[in-house]
């Protein structure tokens, strides 16, 4: 009987957890997330000033310190997020739970290969979820569109770059014919270096035409840059303009059984499994 008992009751308590863990929608939630966020902004501080030479001499022990203090408390924020987890390995393999991995493994690798604690620094990408916490709905609507036509368009795009491969190449090939190994361009490869330079209108100067045919074909380069640049725009673009017609209010709600995200605020039911979503909480006045 005691057995019975504490079954519902662990269940309770790792849903309670789950909620404060993995959702935005509710005080408690939205008090871990700040606090989260407060100290992944501190522990990327804390590598970027040891990276000065001069403080890392004076205070390298207390630097070190605060970096360990901070990867505990990471380390146990990760396991209990596999333990609130009704599909834990699926979170391990998504997006935030590899970041959350790495977050705390340059530490660790540091014992055994120093330097390592430097890539602590991808702790910055957990601030992703600034959206989630501060209730930025409009933002994570706007995200989620503009992911869309990402996607969508990501045929077209990979043509374009295709297009622009190809086309470098030529060009490149021809400004190697034009000006030769005497003005600097000793290959081919560097002539499709300064087309692509040129092309995206970055132009570092280091190689450049000396003929008047090379200074010519230059030119035309540079104007078809410019021109370039306004296709991958129009592309995407279009495809933003058709979602946003599609688009509608999105929530911070996960899902209790598959973690799934994304939400629209009066979803009573997971749009990837089905189940049942806890209700979502009443906007403050």
């Amino acid at each position: 009987m005691p057995s019975e008992r504490s079954e519902p009751a662990m269940a309770d308590w790792r849903e309670r957890l789950r909620v404060v863990i993995f959702e935005a929608d509710t005080k408690p939630g939205r008090a871990f997330d700040v606090a989260l966020l407060v100290l992944v902004v501190a522990s990327v501080i804390l590598v970027m000033i040891e990276s000065v030479a001069e403080i890392r001499a004076r205070y390298l022990w207390q630097l070190r310190g605060l970096e360990w203090v901070v990867t505990a408390l990471f380390s146990i924020e990760y396991v209990l997020r596999l333990v609130c987890s009704p599909l834990p390995w699926r979170y391990a393999r998504s997006f935030f739970g590899v970041v959350d991995l790495l977050a705390v493994l340059p530490t660790y690798a540091s014992v055994l290969f120093p330097g390592a604690h430097s890539m602590m620094v991808i702790r910055v990408l957990r601030l992703l979820r600034i959206a989630r916490v501060f209730k930025l709905g409009r933002f994570l609507s706007e995200g989620a569109v503009l992911r869309r036509a990402i996607w969508s368009s990501r045929e077209k795009v990979i043509v374009f770059i295709s297009s622009v491969f190809l086309l470098v190449i030529i060009l490149g090939s021809a400004m190697y014919l034009i000006e030769g190994e005497e003005h600097g361009f000793t290959s081919i490869p560097v002539g499709v270096y300064w087309a692509i330079v040129t092309m995206t209108t970055v132009g570092y100067g280091d190689i450049a035409p000396q003929t008047a045919l090379g200074k010519l074909l230059a030119a035309g380069v540079m104007i078809l840059g410019y021109g370039i640049i306004a296709v991958p725009t129009g592309i995407v673009t279009a495809e933003i303009v058709e979602s946003v017609a599609q688009n509608r209010s999105i929530t911070t709600r996960s899902c209790p059984s598959c973690l799934s995200e994304g939400h629209q605020y009066d979803s009573r039911y997971c749009k990837d499994c089905g189940a049942s979503l806890v209700p979502p909480t009443p906007p403050e006045v």
